[in-house]
């Protein structure tokens, strides 16, 4: 019901804009703050690069998943 009142009132590009950069700010900030409670820096990106990239696709992962989450409540 709320998607035919957006479509029709002309709000439903406006809404889904502030929807996505909801999530992205969100998603940001997970990121972030995952990253410094798990202690991945920039001196492990440049030492073990491998590493860096698996941990932070892990914190990616659970960083949708919580944004995901959040937004279907």
């Amino acid at each position: 019901m709320l998607y035919t009142q957006l479509l029709f009132s002309g709000k439903l590009s406006a809404h889904l804009k502030e929807i996505d950069r909801y999530a992205e700010t969100m998603m940001d900030q997970l990121m972030t703050q995952m990253a410094a409670q798990e202690g991945i820096t920039e001196q492990l990106k440049a030492e073990n690069q491998m590493e860096w990239v698996r941990r932070m696709n892990s914190i990616r992962s659970r960083a949708e998943e919580a944004v995901w989450a959040d937004l279907t409540d």
